[in-house]
């Protein structure tokens, strides 16, 4: 068996979705990770359709456009963070056809829209830290996690209402002073997530 065949056998797009960070609400929905999405308006099952910018797919085309990656890449990523077993031999792609290289408007814009999903993700961390780590006791010592949240999340605020409401020199400037430092905080947020998804740190707060 294949490497797609055995990650779409074995994993819905909704356990690799909360596998990588996404949270999932009762009704399989969830805020969109491919647009600003404000409300929750991406039904994630088996595969994925959201109602708002029209991403649809099954699990190896959410991965694949969450990292953006190859099919094959995604594929086999997937496989790899589940550990399904599969044939290893090699692939037959169809030939891919030629890509016209992106405009700066286009570098921009991606660089932008990375720039909220990142910064709106670590906000949203930051508001979870200071709800499950918040003392219990006056005289508790204030865990790490919630004095970090208490101290940076009105920043976020911030930030984010300039790449909301802001003007366009204002939000260029802002992704290009951010930009290195998104890069690390979404590396952070994402071994933080899984580091808590498999530990269940927060879960007995």
């Amino acid at each position: 068996m294949n490497v797609f065949d055995a990650v779409k056998q074995s994993v819905t797009t909704r356990q690799a979705a909360e596998m990588y960070g996404l949270r999932i609400r009762r009704n399989n929905m969830a805020s969109c990770p491919f647009h600003n999405d404000r409300t929750p308006s991406m039904k994630v099952d088996k595969r994925f359709h959201c109602f708002g910018c029209g991403a649809d797919g099954d699990v190896i085309d959410f991965v694949s456009r969450l990292y953006g990656i190859s099919s094959l890449k995604a594929a086999q990523k997937t496989a790899s963070d589940f550990g399904i077993s599969y044939d290893s031999k090699p692939v037959k792609t169809k030939p891919k056809k030629a890509v016209c290289k992106k405009s700066d408007v286009q570098i921009y814009a991606e660089a932008e829209q990375r720039c909220f999903k990142v910064l709106s993700d670590y906000y949203h961390l930051l508001k979870k830290r200071e709800k499950d780590y918040a003392p219990n006791m006056e005289d508790e010592i204030w865990h790490p996690l919630f004095v970090e949240a208490l101290q940076k999340k009105s920043h976020l605020e911030y930030l984010l209402d300039i790449l909301v409401f802001g003007e366009i020199e204002e939000k260029a400037l802002l992704v290009m002073e951010y930009g290195k430092e998104v890069a690390s905080l979404e590396q952070r947020i994402s071994e933080f997530i899984c580091r808590e998804a498999k530990t269940g740190i927060g879960n007995s707060q």
